[in-house]
């Protein structure tokens, strides 16, 4: 049995941990691995390391940073596929939906290239008689991210390469359902020549996500996982006055609007609920149609939820694979079990697909969904799709702005006036119209509002940079020699 170990100070290392966990292969249902679990010392350990590298690293030129960025993402890209195929392999998503999560990782690396542009400063010549003002931003020192298993390359990248470039050193705490592509990604940092010690791998618990927020030594945490642990995470973390960016759970909806091109749609919406068994943060897991447009889009999503091809992640034919594990298998049956006794139309039942001994849910489509049913309610995490009915765009509106989440949200209409209205109204921070998945682009910052976002501060794009930095103010003089300049006791004003 392949034993998963820690990245710290550029090695592997077994360190004090006693305790592992399973790694499943999903598609099979057999354990492939075992990873080992920290220990506080493993923590305290990779923190140090952290540390130490930092005394250089902060210090490094912008010109030998974003070489390294350079060198970095070269290597990713050459390696996308070797990549896809480690995270397919213990997450389960297909390869093509692999390949695109380690494509959009790579662009946060390529937006944290252009560093040195991203930390220019500001001057102010002459801000009072010989005086001059100017700012600029240095960067915070050991920094965290504590990340999930549903994008172990991608999520992860939305952190490390924009702080490492803004010169601090990083621990990551990835998922241990999924943890060797983690790993794989510390090797191709150290080929690229960043030094040792600035990127560290510890895999875990609750025991080493604590060591992480109690540590004095760690300056920032950046989390994306559920609402109950984001908020865990944001209360701990403050406590002991750290930055936190903690991202939480999501009930992302698509309003259909009758105007709508209700084919186009439906082909969206089919592969916003369903790729990656609809375990995404931004997955479309409740879609609200308007007026007239029920009907017509039901039909079409029941037809094309049948013709998802789901299977293995590695089979190229494959559509769309199985959950992280058996446990999430149970979790969303469980759900679609819930929502029929409650009263919703079970359009397209996915409880009955069974492939080997994996953990597979087909493609589920209920209908009639009301905001009380637990299957609204909560966020399933899995391949299901809601449609609630409702009589304009206001009360679609407002159904959206109602739910305690406001991560993505979507519309489907032809009418500019609508989608404006929509996208000015709706309480949520990421919108599509007419996209169903509104990931902004890595020059743009991720995150949502209200219970989808602990703290402050969205992630990676601008966001990120003022979030693993802090700014300095100067405000300098230079006088002659030979005049002396008068001191005053009055609060100082330019003159």
């Amino acid at each position: 049995m392949n034993t998963i170990q820690h990245w710290i100070g550029g090695t592997l290392i077994t360190g004090a941990s006693t305790r592992t966990a399973p790694v499943w292969n999903p598609a099979t249902g057999e354990q492939q691995a075992e990873v080992l679990l920290a220990e506080r010392a493993d923590v305290e350990a990779a923190v140090a390391a952290a540390n130490t590298a930092f005394e250089t690293w902060g210090d490094a030129s912008l010109s030998k940073r974003s070489g390294i960025l350079f060198a970095f993402r070269q290597l990713v890209h050459e390696h996308i596929d070797d990549l896809a195929a480690i995270v397919s392999d213990e997450h389960g998503k297909v390869l093509s939906d692999a390949r695109g999560e380690v494509q959009r990782g790579l662009e946060v690396v390529e937006f944290a290239c252009g560093i040195p542009q991203l930390l220019k400063g500001e001057y102010s010549d002459q801000v009072s008689a010989g005086v001059d003002s100017y700012s600029f931003r240095q960067p915070l020192g050991v920094v965290a991210g504590i990340t999930p298993f549903n994008f172990p390359v991608m999520v992860p990248m939305w952190m490390h390469p924009i702080a490492i470039a803004c010169g601090n050193t990083f621990v990551l705490k990835p998922s241990e359902r999924d943890p060797s592509v983690s790993l794989r990604i510390a090797q191709l940092w150290q080929q690229a020549g960043l030094p040792d010690g600035v990127f560290n791998v510890v895999h875990g618990d609750k025991v080493a996500v604590d060591a992480l927020l109690d540590s004095p030594t760690v300056t920032a945490v950046s989390f994306v996982g559920s609402t109950p642990i984001a908020r865990y995470i944001h209360e701990r973390a403050t406590t002991t006055g750290k930055r936190v960016q903690a991202l939480g759970g999501a009930k992302n909806h698509a309003v259909v609007l009758p105007d709508a091109d209700l084919e186009f749609a439906a082909n969206h919406l089919t592969a916003a609920a369903f790729g990656s068994a609809g375990q995404r943060c931004m997955a479309i897991s409740a879609t609200v149609a308007v007026g007239d447009a029920g009907d017509a889009l039901v039909k079409r999503l029941q037809e094309k939820a049948a013709t998802v091809r789901v299977g293995p992640g590695r089979d190229e034919s494959s559509e769309m694979g199985p959950v992280i594990t058996a446990e999430a298998r149970e979790r969303i049956v469980g759900y679609i079990d819930s929502a029929e006794k409650q009263g919703a139309t079970l359009v397209a039942d996915g409880r009955n697909l069974h492939i080997g001994k994996g953990f597979f849910v087909g493609p589920t489509v209920l209908d009639h969904v009301t905001a009380d049913m637990d299957a609204y309610r909560n966020e399933i995490f899995g391949p299901v799709l809601s449609v609630t009915r409702v009589d304009t765009v206001d009360d679609a509106i407002a159904f959206v702005n109602a739910n305690p989440y406001g991560n993505g949200t979507a519309i489907f209409t032809s009418s500019g006036e609508a989608a404006r209205r929509f996208q000015r109204k709706v309480t949520v921070g990421m919108i599509g119209i007419n996209v169903p998945i509104p990931v902004p682009m890595a020059y743009h910052s991720f995150g949502g509002w209200k219970d989808s976002l602990f703290g402050e501060s969205h992630i990676h794009g601008p966001e990120g940079i003022r979030f693993y930095t802090r700014a300095k103010v100067v405000t300098a003089r230079w006088p002659h020699v030979e005049h002396t300049v008068a001191a005053s006791y009055h609060f100082p004003t330019a003159t």
